[in-house]
């Protein structure tokens, strides 16, 4: 009799949970049945009292952008034409200054300024915040609005007013569009040391090619070792950031893991390494370090196959799907659907990776360092597909040589603990100040 009541009691309380689970249910979709009623109310009054006339499709339009661009700063509704624009970023050739920007406390900010591009020659930097485009205020603007109003036509100029908070100071500057031509990787050997210097641009289609070509020539010159500077690289394409770490790791090695609600896949090298194991590789990193550049300083770090010298990287560990409605004839939705993972199970969104040897640089370090390399190209006429490096002012790229030298030494160098618990970032090493 005691177990029959049990099991009565039992089956009572699993039908009260499944009756409980479907009284939410229901409530939730007669909740959001009544936020329709809220939307379509909006809708309506938009449509008859805004006080200029305005199209059904503007109207949808505009919803669709603000409801995406509230959920964070790289979810965004696409038009046609703008995802016309947004496919041109990718591929490395499109009309503009040459900038990556991400929207921070409604502001657009600079995430890095492409080399060779009018942005870079300009003197914009990695955390630079646009506060006004042609004298326009930005804040409230999606990327979309601001990348529209800062592109035109080639030869003509766009006005930028920059607010830099590291240096507290507000600034503005003209800056000449142009169609942005990005060479994908460009390298040196650095003498007398008879190290590999290899500079990473941005990911884009055919990035990893291009790098496995640099790398053939630089083993067929027997470096004794490589850098590879992903300083100021904004990011680019997925695919192409595991194919360049492929080019560093064994066969068969986590590169990357995707994570979300809908989307769940392990990424991993898929050929032999092309840069041999015993070749000692740094990888120089700061704030303009985002997204698949991250990915790829991430996993070597992890795999202890590279040292990362320089400053935190920007922490972009989220990945963003292209849903098209209706085919794409309506536009296209960018959404956020996961967020990258290391090999270790790091997700660093809005952290950033801690390089292993800190080596701070100021703004007026910085400044000295583009102002050198640019009077170097214009004096010795280098076009900017080539790697041109001055050794003296960047102290990240002594102190890159010095490890792949064996000869570094943290003389006067703040050592730090590592306090790190879990999967949270540790602190780097070494401070170089």
């Amino acid at each position: 009799m005691q177990k029959l009541l049990k099991g009565i009691v039992g089956s009572f309380l699993v039908l009260g949970s499944v009756f409980a689970a479907n009284q939410n249910a229901t409530a939730d979709a007669y909740n959001e049945y009544l936020w329709f009623k809220v939307f379509s109310e909006v809708y309506f009054i938009a449509k008859n009292y805004y006080v200029k006339p305005i199209t059904p499709k503007q109207l949808i339009i505009n919803a669709a952008k603000g409801m995406l661009e509230k959920l964070d700063p790289y979810s965004e509704y696409f038009t046609p034409e703008e995802l016309k624009e947004f496919e041109e970023d990718t591929t490395g050739k499109f009309g503009g200054i040459g900038i990556e920007i991400s929207l921070e406390n409604g502001r657009p900010v600079v995430v890095a300024p492409i080399e060779g591009t009018p942005a870079y020659r300009a003197g914009l930097r990695a955390g630079d915040i646009i506060v006004k485009v042609n004298g326009e205020d930005t804040y409230g603007m999606s990327i979309a609005d601001v990348v529209k109003k800062i592109r035109g036509k080639p030869g003509t100029f766009v006005e930028l007013t920059i607010f830099r908070p590291d240096e507290n100071k507000t600034f503005t500057v003209k800056v000449e569009r142009a169609i942005i031509h990005v060479t994908p990787v460009k390298w040196t050997v650095i003498e007398p040391e008879h190290i590999g210097y290899v500079k990473v641009v941005q990911f884009q289609p055919d990035t990893a090619e291009k790098l496995k070509e640099v790398i053939d020539k630089l083993l067929q010159r027997r470096v004794k070792g490589l850098i590879v500077d992903l300083r100021n690289n904004p990011g680019g394409l997925l695919d192409q950031a595991v194919a360049v770490a492929d080019l560093f790791l064994p066969k068969g090695k986590v590169v990357v893991s995707i994570k979300g609600r809908v989307q769940h896949e392990v990424l991993k090298t898929q050929h032999p390494a092309e840069v041999p194991e015993s070749m000692k590789v740094v990888i120089l990193v700061n704030r303009g370090t985002a997204s698949a550049s991250e990915i790829v300083s991430g996993c070597l770090q992890d795999y202890k196959r590279a040292i990362l010298v320089g400053e935190r990287t920007f922490g972009k560990f989220r990945v963003q799907t292209l849903i098209p409605v209706e085919g794409g004839k309506y536009g296209t939705v960018k959404i956020t659907t996961a967020f990258y993972y290391t090999p270790k199970g790091r997700m660093l969104d809005k952290k950033g990776l801690t390089p292993d040897i800190e080596v701070k640089m100021t703004n007026e370090e910085w400044k000295k360092l583009y102002e050198a390399v640019r009077e170097k190209r214009i004096k010795n006429n280098i076009g900017y597909n080539e790697a041109v490096l001055d050794r003296k002012l960047d102290k990240q790229l002594r102190v890159a040589i010095e490890v792949i030298e064996g000869k570094y030494h943290p003389k006067g160098v703040e050592a730090k603990n590592n306090t790190s618990k879990g999967n949270e970032e540790k602190n780097a090493t070494s401070v170089v100040r």
